[in-house]
């Protein structure tokens, strides 16, 4: 097929509120660079990162959990540091996650990749770049919440699966950002303690623990218990209860907020803490004695090797993880997904149906 000459997007205008978020019937289709391949969407879904950067979480000068204005964005951030790399340009089609087809390809790339199934690899080094250069896509570089989306040939991943594409959709940067956490501690057959483990990167973790053969407590709030220990996890706690003290090998965070430094009590001597989000807020207190005393390791997790989304696809198409997907919504809904989203009255993803 010939793609069109536009297309129905969703598009970021400026960091703030839901209203910043625009139907668009007349975007222009992307035509692959050299290198790259056009990706005709099926499904995309939501994350804490399209939230947070159009909110503008991530400047400094917010110091808020990412949920205190996230339908209204937050006051006195600038458009020279609201994403998580600074400066965003505008306009600006995000999502995280995509599945599609390969549709057309740009010079130098495989006319045989055309009416491949992929999924595209959120967190990346963009070609011929340096190891400390990143991209997310939709963040900087357009997205998935759009029909259609180009990226570099090496990030459009091919998998072969019965799963649908919403389901498909689910994965990419949830469980990468899992899976980047856990090759980071080198999880084993440990004790891990993993904190919001309802949501798409905590219950992600989940399955992905359990795979490695760790023992998995997660912890979350009362009315999602039951859920979460279907996915596998060995043993689940009030997410308000005190956590057992020199009880857990590895504590996988992705909350932070003020009961931070009961997660580094809860580590045993020569620990490894790794975390990737903070929903519950971003400023911590650190004891340097708790650090240095117990001989614990700290780690920051966001850059990933390229094998981690390689290694993710592997296990999806060897059925050893699952999708989690509560609720779907169409793109041109993406306001009320985002809303629904913020309610954190679901389990695991949203997902997006994308129109055409």
């Amino acid at each position: 097929m010939t793609p069109p000459n536009t297309m129905k997007a969703i598009v970021l205008t400026g960091h703030g509120g839901l209203d910043k978020l625009e139907w668009r019937e007349d975007v222009p289709v992307p035509l692959p660079e050299a290198g790259e391949v056009l990706i005709r969407v099926g499904a995309s879904a939501v994350n804490n990162t399209d939230v947070n950067t159009r909110t503008g979480w991530y400047s400094k000068a917010v110091r808020g959990d990412t949920g205190s204005a996230a339908a209204e964005g937050y006051a006195g951030v600038s458009d020279a540091d609201g994403a998580w790399s600074g400066a965003l340009s505008f306009p600006r089609i995000q999502g995280a996650d995509c599945c599609g087809e390969i549709v057309a390809v740009g010079d130098g790339v495989d006319t045989g990749r055309i009416g491949q199934r992929v999924l595209v690899r959120p967190m990346h080094r963009p070609t011929g770049t340096g190891p400390d250069a990143l991209v997310t896509f939709g963040s900087e570089r357009d997205g998935g919440f759009a029909e259609y989306t180009a990226v570099d040939d090496e990030h459009a991943v091919r998998i072969d699966s019965p799963l649908t594409d919403i389901e498909l959709a689910s994965f990419p940067c949830a469980f990468s950002t899992a899976e980047g956490m856990i090759q980071r501690a080198g999880l084993g057959a440990e004790r891990v303690l993993i904190t919001g483990a309802s949501g798409g990167v905590g219950s992600a973790a989940v399955q992905l623990a359990k795979r490695r053969g760790a023992h998995v407590t997660a912890s979350t709030s009362p009315a999602k218990m039951d859920a979460v220990k279907s996915l596998g996890a060995d043993a689940v706690s009030d997410r308000n209860d005190a956590y057992p003290k020199d009880a857990f090998d590895v504590v996988l965070d992705l909350v932070g907020g003020p009961r931070w430094p009961e997660l580094l009590d809860a580590l045993v001597p020569r620990g490894r803490y790794v975390t990737s989000g903070a929903i519950a807020g971003p400023i911590v207190e650190l004891d340097l004695r708790t650090l240095y005393l117990k001989d614990l390791t700290l780690i920051g997790s966001t850059r990933q090797d390229p094998r981690v989304f390689t290694d993710l696809v592997s296990y999806i198409e060897a059925g050893e993880i699952h999708p989690v997907v509560a609720e779907t919504y169409p793109l041109r809904d993406l306001r009320a997904a985002q809303d629904a989203f913020l309610k954190k009255s679901h389990m695991g993803k949203i997902g997006v149906t994308i129109a055409g």
